[in-house]
């Protein structure tokens, strides 16, 4: 699978609406066919950070950027944003998410 990470940096301003700017974005893409999550999330050290978590089953991280969806989405983002989103894009074994080993709780 692949296995993203996106910080996004917004604007003060843009901060109370930013996830019903994103909302019809999140919505098309939880519903692709090769999607396996996609989770925001907000900082708790940095109130402007919103980070997304993201999967796609092998091959279908192609059709996600390929999608009119994804470019409106970012049409969407890109007027709110203070930087550039910085990202981190993997390639991993598996489809989903393992338990952790060093902490097991019954």
């Amino acid at each position: 699978m692949i296995f993203i990470v996106v910080k996004f940096q917004v604007k003060p301003e843009h901060v109370d609406g930013f996830m019903d700017r994103v909302r019809d974005y999140t919505r098309a893409t939880r519903a692709e066919e090769g999607n396996l999550w996609f989770e925001w999330s907000r900082s708790v050290e940095d109130p402007h950070e919103f980070v997304l978590v993201e999967a796609f089953k092998d091959g279908a991280g192609e059709a996600h950027v390929s999608s009119e969806h994804f470019t409106a989405g970012l049409e969407a983002m890109r007027p709110v944003l203070a930087a550039t989103p910085r990202i981190l894009s993997r390639q991993v074994e598996g489809e989903g998410w393992d338990r952790m080993g060093e902490l097991q709780v019954d």
